[in-house]
C-alpha cells in the first residue's frame, strides 16, 4: 500500500467500503496506507486470505449487516445495533427474530413497495402525457 493518497489513490476508508469491509478490522498495513488503483483492482479480483475471512466471518460494516438482516441502516439504529456484528452474531439474530427484527423487516418492505408504487405511477403519467423518461442530465 502507498503511504499518501493522490489522484490515483483512494484513502483506505474509501476502499474498504468499496471493498464492503469494516476498516478497523483489516491488517494494519492497509489501513496505514493509501490503496492505488492498481491495489484496489487486485484486492476484487484476487483477494488475499484476510479480506476473503473478513467477507465471510465478519465484522461486517453497518450497510452489510442492514443487507444481511433485510433492514434498512436506520433500522439497525432503531433496533439499537450500533457496532459491527459477525456472521455468527447476524445468523442468531435472524434465528432469534427479535421483535425489532421483524418490526423493521415489515417496514423496509412496506417502504419498497410504496417506492414502486410511485415509480410505477410516475410511468403511467409519463406515458399518459408522451413526456421522455428523466436521465438525470440536464439536455439530451
Amino acid at each position: 500500500m502507498s503511504s499518501q493518497p493522490n489522484a490515483h489513490a483512494m484513502k483506505p476508508a474509501t476502499a474498504a467500503k468499496k471493498l464492503g469491509i469494516y476498516l478497523e478490522a483489516t491488517p494494519v498495513e492497509f489501513q496505514a496506507g493509501a490503496v492505488t488503483r492498481e491495489e484496489f483492482a487486485e484486492l476484487r479480483t484476487n483477494p488475499p486470505q484476510w479480506l476473503q475471512t473478513l467477507r465471510s466471518d465478519g465484522p461486517h460494516p453497518r450497510p452489510v449487516v442492514a443487507e444481511r438482516l433485510g433492514v434498512s441502516i436506520a433500522g439497525l439504529t432503531r433496533g439499537g445495533v450500533t457496532e459491527a456484528l459477525t456472521t455468527g452474531q447476524i445468523e442468531q439474530l435472524l434465528a432469534e427474530q427479535p421483535d425489532w427484527l421483524v418490526r423493521e423487516r415489515a417496514n423496509l418492505v412496506e417502504v419498497q413497495g410504496e417506492e414502486k408504487r410511485i415509480r410505477e405511477q410516475r410511468e403511467t403519467r409519463r406515458e399518459q402525457s408522451n413526456r421522455k423518461a428523466r436521465t438525470g442530465k440536464p439536455f439530451s
